[in-house]
Formats: C-alpha cells, structure tokens, sequence
C-alpha cells in the first residue's frame, strides 16, 4: 500500500509543477502584452490621424468648443446671469458638433428651431390653462400633452419629415413636455424656458461658428469626392481581377482574403455606399453656397449616380467572384483569350478614370471616352471566342453523353439503387419513392451525395472546362453595358450642375492628394443621443 501512495503523492507533484508552470507562462505573456500597450496605442493613434488630418482638426475644435462654452460656469458674471442652466449649452455642443459643416447645420437649425416652436406653443398652454381653475388646468394640460406628443410622434412618420426634421421633432417633443408639466408645480417656468433657450442658442452659435469658420468640413466636397474616389475604386478593381485570372502564377485562397484583398477593396466602398451617400446629400442641401463654384450643385443626382454605380459593382463582385469558383478553365484555355480580355478591361478602366477626372475637375467628360479601341477589344475578344468551338459545344456530344450517364450510374450506385430499377412510367416511378422511403426509415444514418461524386458528373463533360471562362467573358462583356450607363448618369450630372466644357488639347488643372479620399463612413461620429 505505501508504493501505491508515494505514487498518487508524486503524480500530484507533478500536476502542481504543471499548473505552477502554466502560470508563469500566462503572467509572462500578460506581462509582455502590457509592454507593447502602449507602442500599440500610439501606432493606432498616429495611424487614425495620418490617415485624414482632418479627424485631427475635428477634435481640436470640440475641445476649443467645450472649452467656450464652460466659461459660462467658470466666469462668475456669466454663471450668475445663468445660472444653472449653463449645462444645456454643453450638451448642446456635445450633441450638435458633427465632423462636417452641413451635419452641423442640420442638428443645430433642428435643434434651435425644436426648442423655439416647443417653447412658444408650451407659454400659449399655459396662458389658456391659467385663465381655468386649478382642477380644470391639470387636465387640460394632460389633454394638451397627450394631443401634441401623439401629433408630433406620427408625424416622425412622414417621409420628409423623416428625412429632414426628425430630430428637431425630437427636441420639441422633449423641450415642450418639460416646459408644460413643469409649469404646473413651478411657479417661475418663464424664467427657466428663457434661459434654456439662451443657452441652446449659446451653444448651437458656437457649433456654427467652429463648423463654418475653422478649417470647415463639407459634406458636399465630401460627396463629390467619395464619388470621384468609387470609381478609381472600381477601375482598379477590375484591372486586379483580370490580370490576377489571366496571371501564369498560382495564387492559394484563403478562407478569408477579404480584408487584404486589393480587389475587394476596390469595390467595397461602392456596395457599403448607399445610406452614406444619401446622408452626406441631405446634410450638402443644409450647407451654404461656399467657395468659387458658389452654384448649388444636384446633390441628388450623386446619390443616382451611386446608384448606378452599385449595380455597376455588383458586376465586379460577380467577376472576382469567377476566380475562387471550384471549378476553373485551364491557363493554357484562359492564354487564348488573355489579350482581348485584357485590353477589353484596361478600356473599361480607362473610360471609368475619365469620368471621375470628369467629375473632379468639374467638366464635361471627352466625346471620345468610347473610342474605337474599346469596341476592337470586344471584337477581337468575340472573334476569339468563335475561333475555338470545340471548347464551348464539345467535338463529341455523343460521347459526352455517355461520359454523363457513367458518372451518373456510379452517382446512383453510391447511393444504393440501379438505373435499371427506374422506370419511365409514373407507377413504377411512384413505387420506386415508395421503396426509396422505406429503405431511408430503415437507415439510421441519413447519406448525402459525395462532393467529389458532383464534379466527377462535371468534370466529365468535355465542354465544361471553357463553361467558367464563358460565364467571366459574359460578366466582363456586362461590364462595358453598363459603363454606358455611367456615363449617361455622369453626363446628366455635368448637365444639370453645368461643368465645364471639355476642350480637346488642354489639360485640365487636378487636385491631386498625397491619398485617396477617405471613406465617409469612417468620418462619422457616433449618435450621442437626442438631449
């Protein structure tokens, strides 16, 4: 018995030492990853902020902003005159300052316009419920209460309304309730709505000055620039994809690529675009007429022109889509089509380069953006395509045939029933489901089809190699329709926001950046709620 116990006393000094062991490892590692905290934190600060300078700025002027608007608690004159309700002129400044000037404009003429309607219409309720009785006022300014807030809440249903003035609904739901409630038990409720309101005006005046004065941000720019930077998006992303299914080099696929893909990131602005698109629209339309191109431009029609763009991406999304298939053309097939293609392609790309230099400039695209290169690369592509028939009908459909029916029979045959035992007639049919049944309640396991079962039945048809290049010669075809309806979308555009003419032989002046327009989305600020 004493070996038995000296045994189970060494097995547990073995488990401690383990244990104990696995807890330094985890304190080193815990111990190392607070090392690194903070060289992680500043790389992602300085990251976040090379990336677009103006984030920078933003919060220099929140910071100046909030600065400001303490003063009316720090500066005694200022907080005896008042008073209290200083707070609101913070959380206006909180609420209110958004990153471009027209979101400024929107939330502080809502906001403003919310209180000053509320306040007005709160002092009407209470001239009218003081002239009645005590009991007689607390019901009418229940009735009251009830009657506006129902009114004003289903008129947040309106789609204009909706769009443009829900949160000025909003303030007014909540500025007018507290002003009218209040007034029932204080007797002093004047006083504390006019201070409120001057301190709401405080603060919206401030977020106006800082948003249209210091280093503005406009939603317009910022529209007419993410469209220019979608379509350099997606003339990137259909050279990548072509050149990447023609390339000789073997490329592995991941399970995901998608963050690293160059392809994927040419078109991903454009799918993620439309709320955004339609966003920054409404917040442009808020915006004065400002810099030398002082006419307003059809902020409208860039969400169209989004629009078509989107359906444009999902065209490149079908394309990338061709190179991960399972089943793919050989490269010796794919080579005797690679230049049409790819000359096909770098026309397309060409032609979507021109309208956004079209659109950055402000002028009328070139009449010669179609050229006859274009409609040449479709041709030799189309002839290329005749030159090989035997890839797309088969040289022997016979034989094709057979090959199907063998892959087939040995597809029946895994799953336990001969080809002989089916029958062309519906009662033999319906006494094969019968026996199907039955022998599927008897199997306690439920069988499946084979994967490689499905692409032995594929990959024995002669035609089927060229069927993946098919379907990617059909989608880039697709892709030259529809840059015809860019086009037609970016001329309305210049039309209607009256560019300029395009003069052949003279270079237009571009702005160009050390990077890219940054995707709107990430310029957002989070919603801090409607107080």
């Amino acid at each position: 018995m004493f070996p038995k116990v000296h045994a189970g006393m060494e097995m547990d000094d073995t488990n401690s030492g383990k244990s104990k062991g696995n807890a330094e490892k985890s304190l080193r590692i815990l111990v190392d990853k607070m090392r690194r905290l903070p060289g992680l934190v500043w790389q992602t600060v300085w990251k976040v902020g090379r990336e677009d300078p103006r984030r920078v700025f933003h919060a220099l002027k929140v910071g100046l902003s909030l600065t400001l608007v303490s003063l009316l608690y720090l500066i005694q004159p200022l907080y005896v005159g008042i008073g209290q309700n200083a707070i609101w002129a913070v959380m206006t400044v909180v609420v209110v300052l958004e990153f471009t000037a027209g979101a400024t404009l929107c939330k502080g003429l809502n906001r403003g316009l919310g209180t000053l309607i509320a306040g007005s219409l709160a002092f009407f309720i209470e001239y009218v419920a003081t002239k009645s009785g005590q009991t007689s006022r607390a019901i009418f300014i229940g009735a009251a209460v009830f009657l506006i807030g129902s009114a004003a809440t289903y008129m947040r249903f309106f789609p204009y309304i909706r769009k443009n003035y829900d949160y000025g609904i909003v303030i007014f739901l909540l500025t007018f309730n507290l002003i009218t409630v209040s007034s029932y038990r204080v007797d002093n409720v004047l006083k504390i709505a006019h201070e409120r309101f001057y301190t709401i005006a405080i603060g919206c005046g401030i977020c106006l000055l800082m948003s249209l004065l210091v280093f503005p941000n406009w939603s317009g720019e910022e529209l007419h620039n993410s469209t220019v930077f979608k379509l350099e998006g997606l003339a990137r992303a259909i050279e990548a994809c072509v050149n990447e299914y023609f390339s000789d080099a073997e490329k592995e696929v991941s399970g995901d690529q998608s963050t690293e893909d160059p392809i994927y990131d040419g078109y991903k602005a454009v799918l993620d675009s439309k709320s955004m698109d339609e966003t920054m629209a409404l917040h442009a339309s808020w915006e004065p007429r400002h810099s030398r191109h002082c006419y307003r431009f059809p902020w409208q029609r860039y969400v169209k022109l989004g629009n078509v763009l989107r359906h444009f991406g999902y065209t490149v999304v079908a394309l990338h889509g061709c190179i991960r298939t399972e089943i793919q053309t050989p490269r010796s097939v794919r080579a005797l089509f690679k230049d049409p293609s790819i000359r096909l392609a770098g026309e397309v790309s060409k032609g979507l380069r021109e309208l956004a230099s079209s659109i950055r400039n402000r002028r009328h695209c070139s009449p010669e953006i179609l050229s006859d290169h274009l409609h040449e690369a479709l041709q030799d592509l189309n002839t290329a395509i005749k030159s090989q028939p035997r890839l797309f009908l088969g040289a022997n459909s016979n034989q094709a045939t057979n090959m199907l029916a063998l892959a087939a029979a040995h597809a029946t045959q895994k799953q336990g029933v001969s080809l002989s035992s089916v029958k062309t007639d519906s009662s033999a049919l319906l006494d094969w489901k019968n026996k199907r049944t039955t022998e599927q309640s008897k199997e306690p396991e439920r069988k499946f089809l084979r994967p490689q079962v499905s692409k032995i039945a594929i990959t024995s048809l002669e035609f089927s190699e060229a069927l993946p290049f098919a379907a990617f010669a059909s989608l880039l075809v697709e892709t030259v329709a529809k840059l015809d309806n860019v086009i037609t979308e970016v001329e309305e555009l210049g039309r209607i926001a009256c560019f300029k003419e395009y003069q052949h032989g003279v270079e237009d002046i571009v702005v160009t950046c050390e990077k890219p327009p940054v995707n709107p989305a990430q310029n957002q600020l989070p919603s801090h709620g409607a107080d």
